[in-house]
């Protein structure tokens, strides 16, 4: 029965490694951190979503053990039959809070807020207006839903249409996008955007974003995994940043990334909504509870990001370092504020393989980063993606930056 399914997927694995497009796992034995141990020896790490260094702080695996001694392994059951603890409400009570929102509910990941929050929303009827280049979990989420779907191009806030040069492609900005919803009669309008993209670290302009829902009244959703703890003042996030805090109808987030980096997300917002979820979302009524460990760890996190920014400092002040330094060194990098930082290779002949053997090489220079190629970016887009992380110290950038200069001239890409 498997016989000419394992021919084709073996001869595309074939193409995809001549190529040099297989994605290659490497092999951490060590926590996860600044410094992480692969093949045998001890690498500076540059592509975690480690934003804060905390995946191995000791105050979260203390935290975790609590949560274990004192709330067990797992649930073993769903929230609304036998899966809730006192721990969940105290997470959600301090998610709300630390986001400035007025309820929230967890999931086992973004992912699964992502795909649990528009189907129980939306309908026929209604109108989902989506950023081209929003995370594929907000894809995947606006798939199960049966609203109708307008995308309009990245951070186009216009009211105009046009044309892709590259796919000869209709665009549309927001506000045309909004305004076609109005005249199709759509009951319920949402703009679903991330709050940062996470290939090329720019920020959504929630700030216009926000006053376009305003005006032709329509929800805003926004996803702020690759935000959440340290992009604004006090880290709350994209909403933070683009000083729109209590503007923002629903959030979604991940306490994978900079809350812990272990698992584990939610759905934030309007207590309606978030009591709607509860009774409707399916991925949250069909599996199994948070388990105590990830709770009780975010707990502490959620704690230590109210009582001091110092983490999301660093964190800033590292970026800045790396950015001044790439550039003046002379890399094509997408300008901006995030610790996402890409290295672009797009200008350069055989851009694909290039950037793998430049990851390679990186590797080899004791600095871990990973080339990202079709289908995860668009053809020609391939880039190294460079995350900074309040664990680094200033002499880690030095020797991350000494090494992206050398790699770069053997390379000649400078």
């Amino acid at each position: 029965m498997f016989g000419k399914m394992k021919e084709y997927l073996q001869s595309e694995l074939i193409k995809l490694q001549e190529q040099k497009l297989y994605k290659h796992e490497r092999i951490i034995v060590s926590p996860q951190g600044a410094e992480i141990f692969v093949k045998g020896k001890k690498v500076l790490n540059f592509c975690a979503n480690n934003y804060l260094g905390l995946s191995s702080h000791p105050d979260l695996i203390k935290a975790a053990h609590e949560g274990i001694d004192e709330r067990g392994y797992g649930l073993s059951s769903v929230r609304f039959i036998c899966g809730t603890q006192d721990i969940h409400k105290i997470l959600e009570e301090k998610v709300s809070t630390f986001l400035g929102t007025e309820d929230t509910i967890l999931f086992s990941s973004c992912f699964d807020a992502n795909g649990a929050v528009f189907e129980p929303l939306l309908s026929e009827e209604d109108a989902i207006i989506t950023d081209a280049l929003n995370h594929a979990s907000i894809i995947d989420g606006i798939r199960l839903c049966k609203a109708q779907r307008w995308i309009y191009s990245h951070g186009n806030m216009s009211d105009e249409i046009g044309l892709d040069p590259s796919t000869g492609k209709e665009l549309k900005g927001l506000e045309r996008c909004l305004k076609e919803a109005i005249e199709k009669g759509c009951r319920f309008k949402m703009i679903a955007t991330d709050g940062c993209f996470s290939m090329d670290g720019d920020i959504a302009k929630l700030d216009e974003i926000v006053a376009l829902a305003e005006k032709y009244d329509a929800l805003v959703m926004v996803d702020d995994s690759h935000a959440t703890g340290f992009m604004g003042k006090t880290g709350r996030g994209t909403h933070e940043f683009k000083n729109v805090m209590g503007k923002i109808d629903i959030i979604t987030t991940t306490f994978g990334k900079a809350l812990g980096g272990a698992s584990g997300g939610c759905i934030s917002g309007h207590k309606e909504i978030i009591d709607w979820m509860r009774n409707k979302a399916r991925p949250y009524l069909f599996s199994n509870t948070v388990p105590p460990a990830t709770v009780t760890a975010t707990i502490k996190v959620i704690d230590l990001l109210t009582e001091s920014t110092e983490l999301r400092d660093k964190l800033e002040a590292n970026t800045k370092k790396f950015r001044t330094e790439m550039s003046a060194a002379g890399f094509d990098i997408i300008p901006g504020e995030h610790p996402i930082v890409p290295i672009m290779f797009g200008k350069y002949p055989n851009c694909s393989q290039l950037a793998v053997e430049f990851a390679n090489k990186m590797l080899d220079e004791g600095i871990y980063v990973i080339a990202f190629s079709f289908p995860v970016v668009p053809r020609g887009k391939d880039r190294i993606r460079v995350q900074l992380s309040a664990g680094h110290t200033t002499e880690m950038i030095d020797n991350a930056i000494y090494a992206f200069i050398k790699v770069g001239k053997e390379l000649n890409m400078i």
